[in-house]
């Protein structure tokens, strides 16, 4: 590969554009089609060889842990020590505005 070649792969589940020798580039997509398309515009517009490197699709976006794991929070959430309001519950749920 050169300089600003583009491969579209899954990652985990989620598709990106790995852009060779510009990392800052690089781009992740939810759908494989929404991928392809950017690597392809990309190319074009940097007169760069597009590949697509083809996956089994799993259907999950997944953090990279097996189908097995636990889930990687456990525990209850420790009290604030900075003095600010908790802004959600217990459940993650947003609280109402405290500053109004």
């Amino acid at each position: 590969m050169s300089h600003l070649d583009v491969v579209t792969r899954d990652k985990q589940g989620q598709w990106v554009n790995e852009v060779e020798g510009a990392n800052e580039l690089s781009l992740s997509f939810s759908s494989r089609e929404e991928a392809v398309a950017a690597g392809l515009e990309f190319a074009r517009q940097h007169g760069s060889r597009h590949t697509v490197e083809e996956a089994i699709p799993s259907g999950v976006i997944t953090d990279g842990g097996g189908p097995g794991d636990g889930v990687a929070v456990v525990g209850e959430r420790p009290a604030r020590s900075d003095g600010l309001p908790e802004t959600t519950d217990e459940n993650g749920m947003p609280l109402e505005n405290p500053s109004g």
